[in-house]
């Protein structure tokens, strides 16, 4: 297992810093990234977040996938 998980339909609001607080409840949070439309720079509604270690980012999947966050139930896996 990749210690890198996908996070997907994340509000448009979604920031860079409030998808690693979220996170860092399940670990360290070494990296998150918010692809963005090169359009309109706003979110395309999707992320990757790398944790420190493969077993916190599966406590991260099992902990956030369905979880609501601003409004909508993220889908997390790797």
């Amino acid at each position: 297992m990749s210690n890198r998980i996908y996070v997907g339909n994340l509000p448009f609001t979604a920031t860079t810093e409030s998808i690693r607080e979220a996170f860092s409840e399940s670990g360290e949070v070494t990296d998150v990234h918010v692809v963005m439309d090169r359009a309109t720079g706003r979110s395309r509604g999707f992320a990757f977040v790398t944790m420190a270690t493969d077993e916190q980012a599966k406590a991260a999947i099992e902990r956030f996938d369905g979880q609501n966050f601003d409004g909508r139930p993220l889908r997390v896996n790797e």
